[in-house]
């Protein structure tokens, strides 16, 4: 997944040669699967039925379906440039004709008022009337211009691909339509984008499998138990790496990024409607409060509750009360209905004085919202708190539980700051506090997916301490932040060489 994450964020910045760098991620990936096979066919099956392989198949097609489609978006620009060309030389050649029947008879008339006209003659008189005449020069490289139509394209098809010729950009994409319109285009991209998204989880989840099938673990009933762990701390892994990217500026268009949300006309109308992070994070712990009220005693179904399955249940109301109470904190509408009091007496009583008072104040710039910090550290605490059956098992609880405590510290540190000092600028504000945010989040989640029964297990019959995987996971998380920090530079440079402020605000006013 971290050498696929870059081929991501160069894809969704457009990059111009996104189709050779896919080409050359699919080659390295073509020689691991190769590999993969040689191995499996020496080693016997230890994990029948396994779901890893599965996932490992069906990113193969993913990535080759994506080379597939780069193809034919590069198909399409390639006929939409010459297809340009032709129009351009279409329209000109009428003026191309004027201008060489001009030059005819220009020269026509020369030869007969000499009779000794030669070729020499002709570049010096050329010269000498080009310098009496500066509209000469200018008709004369317009007139190189008509007789090269494809001399524009082939500078275009230079500056895009470098060293290859047009001819072989044809027979490499020979049979693939290139005349397809731009809603066709369009709706390719959107494509691209949502098996962008898709790709991630599921390198995620081949991962996961991945260590799964070589540990041979939850297996039985015990999946229950590994699925619950891996779904939950994989959930706060990636609201780890969702805050990590609102600190670097990802969702600034929608405001996400601790800055003001920029108006219609800097950003299209789909993305100015978008509900803020706050929202979206209440709506997230709503879903996951609800789904997990009926999941909780999955793995004893058909057996009595015991106390440990009510307090998994009171935990998932927690988060559908918490979420529900998020969600309406941070609707427009509701905070309108509770203003009605007194924005009625303002309409009632409003005095000829500038009406200052009365205008929302700054607070209002941004969200505030404490339900999602106050609903993840209520269960830091309780995980913390919570025991285990063995002191390895409880040590780790209160591991994660703690680093969830953490996050919820530093991102009300990060509300105490925004309080004190709205944003004021489209630009994202970068709080520190938000780093530890994700630091935590991040690694509590791994911690939160090593945490189940069977690699407890594996980690007493071995005789591993608790702190042995916690240091390793802290250590991890540093990097993979590191590494998603570059990958996402890597994305804002791809971004400068492939667009330009004013395209960027022309796409968005047509949008």
């Amino acid at each position: 997944m971290n050498g696929y994450f870059p081929v991501v964020m160069l894809s969704v910045a457009r990059y111009r040669l996104i189709l050779f760098v896919r080409l050359a991620f699919l080659g390295v990936h073509s020689v691991g699967s190769l590999l993969g096979i040689v191995y499996r066919s020496k080693t016997p099956n230890l994990y029948k039925n396994n779901a890893h392989n599965k996932v490992g198949w069906l990113l193969t097609g993913i990535i080759l379906a994506q080379c597939v489609l780069e193809i034919v978006k590069f198909a399409a620009s390639i006929g939409k440039s010459e297809a340009r060309s032709e129009e351009q030389e279409a329209f000109l050649h009428p003026v191309s004709e004027k201008v060489m029947q001009h030059e005819q008879t220009h020269a026509y008339r020369y030869s007969n008022g000499s009779g000794h006209f030669t070729a020499s003659e002709s570049s010096r008189s050329q010269s000498v009337s080009s310098m009496m005449d500066p509209h000469k020069e200018e008709q004369e490289q317009k007139l190189h211009a008509y007789k090269n139509p494809r001399a524009d394209v082939e500078a275009d098809c230079t500056e895009k691909l470098g060293l290859l010729c047009q001819a072989k950009l044809h027979r490499f994409t020979l049979g693939v339509p290139a005349n397809l319109s731009r809603k066709t285009i369009h709706t390719l991209n959107v494509m691209d984008s949502i098996i962008n998204s898709i790709s991630l989880l599921l390198g995620f989840v081949a991962i996961i499998s991945g260590a799964v099938v070589y540990g041979g673990v939850f297996r039985g009933n015990s999946i229950f138990n590994g699925m619950a762990h891996s779904v939950k701390g994989g959930i706060f892994f990636w609201y780890g790496l969702l805050t990590l990217g609102r600190w670097m500026g990802c969702f600034a268009d929608m405001g996400w990024a601790w800055n003001v949300k920029p108006p219609v006309g800097i950003v299209n109308r789909r993305v100015f409607r978008m509900p803020s992070a706050e929202f979206v994070e209440s709506f997230v712990i709503f879903l996951y409060g609800v789904s997990n009220v009926w999941l909780e005693h999955l793995a004893a179904w058909g057996s009595a509750w015991s106390a440990q399955d009510y307090e998994h249940v009171s935990i998932s109301i927690l988060f559908f009360g918490g979420g529900l109470c998020g969600m309406l904190v941070e609707s427009e509408k509701v905070r309108n209905f509770l203003n009605t009091t007194i924005v009625a007496s303002a309409t009632a009583h409003r005095t000829q004085r500038t009406g200052d008072p009365f205008l929302p104040p700054k607070s209002y710039a941004s969200s505030m919202n404490p339900f999602p910090a106050l609903i993840i550290f209520l269960l830091g605490l309780l995980m913390s708190s919570h025991d285990q059956s063995s002191m390895v098992s409880t040590t780790i609880h209160k591991q994660w539980g703690t680093l969830f405590v953490g996050f919820a510290l530093a991102r009300a540190i990060t509300y105490i700051m925004i309080y004190i000092s709205p944003p004021t600028s489209y630009l994202p504000s970068r709080p520190p506090s938000e780093l530890i945010s994700s630091f935590c989040l991040i690694s509590g989640g791994l911690v939160f997916i090593v945490s189940n029964k069977d690699t407890v297990a594996a980690m007493e019959d071995h005789d591993i301490h608790a702190m042995f995987p916690f240091t390793i996971i802290m250590g991890f998380t540093a990097f993979l932040m590191a590494w998603v920090i570059i990958t996402l530079a890597i994305k804002g440079w791809a971004l400068r060489k492939t667009r330009t402020p004013t395209s960027r605000l022309s796409a968005a006013e047509h949008d």
